[in-house]
């Protein structure tokens, strides 16, 4: 029998949180095995770093040029002809999704053969004035509200604790049992997948959490563990803005300024806290899959759609180029050796979100569609010599702070669409980003060489973006480009 397939997915979570990279304080017993008994790949990108293109990339192994979402719209439908679950259903798999999808309609398989969702606080489908737009209020398509409602009450709610959905700075801890968290619930759901599977057929299941995308609302015992450590402080660029005199902070959903300290530190604590809580929940599954006899013949994946600023540069959430936002965790482990990886070592390699679908797809031996442009890693994994890609290309629309950027993991170039603005960075001696070198003269020919591969990149883009000779600043971006519109 074909191996069994786990896709792992976490929401948010940077990809320096774990403790086999030497975290200074993020425990991750589980995920450092998981590590261990595979490839971890030190240079993992999203190239569109937010919640929806992410996924797109995951679930279609497409370039966001190629599946169109370039940025972040929620209400587009997805009707790609190939995804991941879908191409191992027609090879003969049990496929099963748990936890968040954020996929439209709400309810869209995708492939799978059945969705237990929960995708957390979705506004479109909450906002009250929605209710008589039959098409967008999907908000009974969650289910996990209606089983926390009937084990904690009728008037429980996702908002009970007072956060704010997209809020990075403001943290309570849970306040209700452990059993009824949604990171609990996803593995809970998880596990009973295990037993109520179809046992003649291998599966593929995607586990996939919220956390640690806020709420900030760990249970006590994990918070209990951060909240009085002494924890890293947010590195900040030479570049970066220092002042905040619109006193942007003091919110609670902040994307840049200056959060008071004590709050910061809450929120810090409070986020690597989800983390460890996802690390240990995924521990109780990977014991119930040894007590399902099923551990030793699968194949796992642990992957983000993207990270999360967490206070660095000043900046916070997602959506943007740096490390802390657009690098993400990619571990592919192998417990039973059936892929035969060589094991407990890392991959410097720069791999990307789309990468994931022909992956999985080549670790279960079934054919990989033409439209896919991602490649498998797992000859990178076995140590092989071949020709990889020399960077990637990565985007998203942000207002004044909307960009390109490419990365071969050891350095990265930066344009702002909008102002012109150029960074450069020598990842290799500034992880952090902190010293930009788009204005120093002894980088002049890498600044060139880095500029000419995004206008080859961006040549004939509709947006406009160049002439296929300069970079042209001020052009409105997209987020979805036309030809997904047009078959929408």
């Amino acid at each position: 029998m074909k191996p069994n397939v786990v896709l792992i997915m976490v929401d948010q979570m940077r990809a320096d949180c774990l403790s086999i990279l030497d975290h200074p304080v993020v425990d991750t017993p589980n995920l450092d095995q998981l590590a261990r008994q595979g490839v971890l790949f030190k240079n993992a990108f999203s190239a569109t770093p937010t919640c929806v293109p992410a996924r797109a990339a995951v679930l279609t192994g497409m370039a966001q040029t190629s599946n169109g979402r370039v940025g972040y719209v929620d209400k587009v439908p997805w009707d790609y002809e190939h995804t991941l679950p879908g191409e191992l259903a027609k090879a003969g798999y049990h496929t099963q999704a748990v936890g968040k999808m954020h996929v439209y309609p709400t309810r869209n398989l995708c492939g799978f053969h059945n969705v237990v969702l929960h995708d957390g606080y979705m506004h479109y489908s909450r906002f009250k004035h929605n209710i008589l737009e039959a098409d967008s209020f999907n908000y009974s398509g969650d289910d996990y509200l209606p089983w926390l409602k009937q084990q904690a009450g009728a008037k429980a709610d996702l908002n009970d604790l007072g956060l704010d959905c997209n809020s990075s700075t403001v943290t309570r801890p849970w306040h209700l049992p452990d059993a009824l968290h949604p990171t609990n619930w996803v593995v809970s759901e998880s596990i009973d997948f295990l037993r109520r599977r179809d046992p003649r057929k291998p599966f593929f299941l995607k586990m996939s959490f919220v956390r640690p995308h806020p709420p900030f609302d760990p249970p006590q015992a994990f918070f209990d563990m951060y909240k009085d450590v002494d924890l890293p402080e947010p590195v900040i660029g030479d570049w970066a803005e220092t002042e905040d005199d619109e006193r942007h902070g003091f919110g609670p959903v902040v994307l840049k300024g200056i959060v008071p300290k004590n709050r910061l530190k809450r929120a810090q604590a409070a986020y690597y806290a989800l983390i460890t809580h996802i690390d240990y929940q995924i521990g109780r599954f990977l014991n119930s899959m040894q007590e399902h006899g099923v551990l030793k013949n699968t194949v796992f994946l642990f992957v983000s759609d993207h990270g999360e600023m967490l206070g660095d540069h000043n900046q916070f959430s997602k959506a943007l180029p740096y490390e802390g936002s657009a690098k993400v965790p990619f571990i592919l482990s192998d417990p039973g050796n059936i892929l035969n990886v060589e094991k407990n070592r890392t991959v410097e390699d720069v791999v990307e979100l789309r990468d994931v679908m022909p992956t999985l797809l080549d670790a279960a031996q079934v054919e990989i569609p033409n439209c896919v442009d991602g490649q498998s890693v797992l000859p990178l994994c076995a140590n092989e010599k071949m020709k990889w890609r020399d960077y990637i290309h990565g985007e998203h629309p942000r207002g004044i702070e909307s960009h390109h950027y490419l990365t071969n993991g050891k350095e990265k170039y930066i344009w702002y669409s909008q102002t012109g603005e150029e960074q450069l960075f020598n990842l290799i001696e500034d992880s952090g980003e902190t010293v930009n070198l788009a204005g120093n003269i002894e980088y002049k020919n890498r600044l060139k060489y880095w500029r000419e591969l995004l206008i080859n990149e961006l040549k004939g883009r509709e947006e406009g973006y160049t002439d296929g000779v300069s970079l042209i600043k001020g052009r409105e971006p997209k987020a979805i480009l036309s030809h997904l519109m047009s078959q929408s």
